[in-house]
C-alpha cells in the first residue's frame, strides 16, 4: 500500500507545474508544523524536532526558488527568515502560541498563492 502511495506522490510531483509544486511545499510545511505542534502537546520532543527540521527544510527550499529580480521575492525572503527564526524559538521554548502563529502565517501565504494560481489560470 505504501509503495502505491509513494508512486502516486511521485507522479503528482513529476506532472505538477512550478506553481503547483510551490503549493505542495506550502501544504507539506503546514502539515509538518501541525505535527510538530501536536508532538509538543504530547511531549514527544524527538518527533517535534523531526517535524520542525522538515518544515525548516521546506522553507529553505521555498527561499531557494525565489527570483530576486522581483521586489516580492525580497519580501518573501525576509518573511521566510522570520518563519525560521520563530520556529527555532518555538522549538526551543516549546511555545505552542508561536507554532500556531507560524502555522497561521504560512496558511495565509498558501491561500494567497492558491488564489493567485486560480486567477492566472482564468486569464
Amino acid at each position: 500500500m505504501q509503495q502505491a502511495v509513494n508512486r502516486y506522490y511521485e507522479t503528482q510531483i513529476k506532472t505538477a507545474t512550478p506553481e503547483e509544486l510551490t503549493l505542495m511545499l506550502y501544504n507539506s510545511c503546514i502539515r509538518f508544523l501541525k505535527q510538530a505542534y501536536n508532538s509538543v502537546e504530547n511531549r514527544d520532543y524527538q518527533s517535534k524536532n523531526s517535524y520542525v527540521t522538515k518544515a525548516i527544510n521546506i522553507i529553505d527550499e521555498l527561499h531557494a526558488t525565489l527570483n530576486m529580480n522581483y521586489d516580492i521575492s525580497k519580501s518573501l525572503a525576509s518573511l521566510y527568515e522570520y518563519f525560521k527564526q520563530r520556529l527555532v524559538y518555538a522549538s526551543m521554548r516549546l511555545d505552542l502560541e508561536v507554532f500556531q502563529e507560524i502555522i497561521d502565517l504560512i496558511t495565509d501565504l498558501r491561500d494567497t498563492w492558491h488564489e493567485a494560481i486560480k486567477t492566472v489560470k482564468q486569464k
